[in-house]
C-alpha cells in the first residue's frame, strides 16, 4: 500500500496511492466530523449537509453536478457516520480532474437554495421514517443511544424529524464554518494518477479552505443500560453490548480478533452454538465499533418470540466460557487468517483503499503500513484474547430488544447470568 502525502499551507493533507496498471481513479475528500460532533439542537446536521451539498453551487445546478460525473461514466456519492463525512467519486483515469472540480465546488460553493432545502428536509424525514420502520436497522440506533445515553456519539446520525425540519441555510453555513476546516480534511486518490498532478488539482481548488476552527468533540463515555420496544412483527431483534475500545489502544486488534472468533462467521462460537446446534436464530454475530475516545462491543441476534427466553442464557453462557477458558490455538489462528484476509482483500478495491488511507490519516495522523497491521494481528496471543474478553465482558451490559420480544430475561437477570 504505497502512498505519498503532501500538506498544503492551509493544513489540507493530500494522499495518493498509485495503481498505474488500472484504468480508473477513486478519489474524494474525507472530513473528520459527524454526529459525534453535533450539539443536540442540530443533531442530524452533518448528514443533512451531505445531502444539500449536491443541490447546487454558484456555478452548477444539482442536475449539472450529477451530469458532469455521469456523462463521463463516473460514479459519485457521499456518506455520514458518527465521526466522518465523505464526498467521493470513481472515474476513468482521464476524467479525475472533472471529479475533483465537482467535489471541490460542492464542498466550498454550495448555495443551499431555499426550494431545495424545503424538499430535502422532507426527503430526509422519509429516510428517518424508513429507518424506524426497519427493525434490524433502527435497533442499532437504539443500541448506540442506550450504550452512550445523553451523548453526541449516542445520537442518531439522521437526527430527529423535528430537528431536521428546523434546519435553515444559516444552520448549514454555520456548521460548515465551524467544522469544515482544512486541518480537519484529507483529500485522497487511489488508482492511475500522478501524485503531483493530484496535488495541483486540489491546490488550485481548495487552497482557500479555512485552515482552522475551534470546534471540539463531546466527551464519550460508555454507560450501558436497557431499552425494550414491543412491536407487532414476526421477529424479535436482540442486541447485547459492552464497553469496547477506542481506535488508539493496544486492545484494538485483540478486540477485533475476539469478535471474529466469537461471532464473526459461520465457524464462530455464537453461530455454531446458537444457530447450528440449537436452531434458535437465522442471524447471529458479534461486532466492534471503535470511536475516538471509547468503543462498543456488540452481539446481535434475530429470533422468534418464543425463542428469546432461551437465547439470552445461551449468549450469556458463551460469554462466560470465553472469559473462563482460553480459546484454542486453532480458533485464534483461524480468526487471524480471516482478519488478515479481509483486510488484504479490501485493499484490492481502490475505493476501499482510498477510504482506509484517509481515515487512518484523520484518526492516527499517519498511514499504518500493512506489515505493521499484520504483525499486530500475528502477535496477539491466547492470553491477550482471554484478558480482552474478561475486560470487555466485565463492563455494564447494554441490553436492547425490539419487536416480538415475548417473554425474556430482565436487565437484572441478564446481569446475574453474566456473573462469573
Amino acid at each position: 500500500m504505497n502512498s505519498e502525502m503532501t500538506t498544503l499551507p492551509n493544513g489540507l493533507r493530500i494522499i495518493t496511492s498509485p495503481r498505474p496498471q488500472t484504468e480508473t481513479v477513486s478519489l474524494g475528500v474525507w472530513v473528520k466530523t459527524g454526529a459525534a460532533y453535533e450539539r443536540k439542537e442540530v443533531n442530524g446536521i452533518s448528514h443533512f449537509l451531505e445531502h444539500m451539498a449536491f443541490k447546487g453551487t454558484k456555478k452548477r445546478t444539482a442536475l449539472q453536478i450529477s451530469e458532469e460525473i455521469e456523462d463521463r461514466g463516473g460514479q459519485s456519492n457521499a456518506y455520514t457516520s458518527r465521526e466522518f463525512t465523505a464526498f467521493y467519486a470513481k472515474m476513468l483515469k482521464d476524467d479525475a480532474e472533472t471529479a475533483v472540480d465537482v467535489l471541490a465546488d460542492t464542498l466550498q460553493n454550495s448555495t443551499f437554495p431555499e426550494d431545495e432545502l424545503v424538499k430535502e428536509r422532507e426527503v430526509v424525514v422519509q429516510e428517518i421514517k424508513q429507518t424506524i420502520d426497519t427493525p434490524d436497522d433502527i435497533i442499532f440506533d437504539y443500541f448506540q443511544e442506550t450504550a452512550f445515553p445523553n451523548q453526541a456519539v449516542g445520537r442518531s446520525i439522521l437526527g430527529p424529524k423535528d430537528v431536521v425540519r428546523s434546519f435553515t441555510r444559516d444552520t448549514l453555513n454555520n456548521y460548515m464554518k465551524t467544522n469544515y476546516a482544512a486541518e480537519n480534511m484529507v483529500a485522497c486518490a487511489v488508482g492511475n494518477i500522478d501524485h503531483e498532478q493530484f496535488v495541483e488539482m486540489i491546490k488550485n481548488r481548495m487552497s482557500n479552505v479555512q485552515p482552522h476552527t475551534d470546534f471540539s468533540i463531546e466527551k464519550q463515555e460508555y454507560i450501558g443500560g436497557q431499552f425494550c420496544e414491543q412491536r407487532d412483527i414476526e421477529q424479535a431483534h436482540v442486541a447485547i453490548g459492552f464497553k469496547g475500545c477506542k481506535y488508539e489502544t493496544d486492545l484494538y486488534y485483540p478486540t477485533i480478533l475476539l469478535s471474529t472468533l466469537f461471532g464473526g462467521g459461520m465457524s464462530s462460537r455464537l453461530f455454531q452454538e446458537i444457530r447450528e446446534k440449537r436452531g434458535l436464530v437465522y442471524t447471529v454475530y458479534s461486532f466492534t465499533a471503535s470511536h475516538t475516545q471509547d468503543g462498543l462491543f456488540g452481539i446481535y441476534a434475530g429470533t422468534g418470540s418464543k425463542d428469546v427466553k432461551e437465547l439470552i442464557p445461551v449468549i450469556a453462557d458463551e460469554i462466560k466460557k470465553i472469559c473462563d477458558t482460553k480459546v484454542n490455538e486453532k480458533e485464534l489462528q483461524r480468526a487471524k487468517t480471516q482478519l488478515k484476509a479481509s483486510m488484504l482483500m479490501s485493499l484490492e478495491s481502490s475505493s476501499a483503499t482510498s477510504e482506509i488511507l484517509a481515515r487512518q490519516q484523520l484518526i492516527f495522523n499517519r498511514i499504518i503500513p500493512i506489515k505493521e497491521m499484520v504483525e499486530r494481528i500475528d502477535n496477539t496471543t491466547l492470553d491477550d484474547i482471554q484478558k480482552t474478553a474478561q475486560t470487555i465482558f466485565s463492563s455494564n451490559p447494554t441490553y436492547t430488544l425490539l419487536g416480538a420480544i415475548g417473554e425474556h430475561a430482565s436487565y437484572d437477570e441478564l446481569k446475574n447470568m453474566l456473573k462469573r
